[in-house]
């Protein structure tokens, strides 16, 4: 049996090759979370598209549209969630496949360059989720002030 030092100085860049393989499986994983993720945004953009078709088309009928879904609006919501979530799933796909090579080229430059992508795409995570929880909190304390002043 190898001790630790023996398998880690036989790893490839300073890595053991239990690492190696759990990265490989962690980047499979994330080449198809993003490509789910890119599917799921393409829906988003067909969504948007037949919004604002449902609208144009209700306005050249002559039909003034519901009042209560402004079809326009919603695909516009759409369009912006889907640039908004087009990052995360950009920086998840680049991690994987800069994972892969740099696994299969043993490349400590490629490997970085991995490494980078997935900081990137968890420091989008990270800051997008305080501006939701920031959005919250403020709606929170606007409900929590209009009941105090009766409005």
């Amino acid at each position: 049996m190898e001790s630790i030092d023996e398998n880690f100085s036989k790893s490839t860049f300073g890595i053991t090759e239990t690492s190696r393989k759990n990265l490989m499986e962690t980047a499979k994983w994330a080449q198809f979370l993003s490509i789910l993720g890119f599917v799921g945004l393409g829906l988003m953009i067909v969504g948007a598209l037949f919004m604002m078709s449902m609208s144009s088309r209700m306005q050249s009928m002559g039909m003034p549209g519901n009042q209560d879904v402004p079809f326009g609006v919603i695909a516009f919501i759409y369009v912006v969630m889907a640039v908004l979530f087009f990052f995360p799933m950009f920086y998840l796909f680049k991690f994987a496949m800069k994972m892969k090579d740099a696994l299969g080229s043993s490349s400590p430059i490629t490997f970085d360059e991995a490494t980078g992508f997935l900081k990137s795409h968890y420091k989008f995570n990270g800051i997008f989720a305080i501006i939701i929880l920031s959005i919250y909190v403020l709606l929170i304390l606007l409900a929590v002030f209009g009941a105090m002043t009766g409005r």
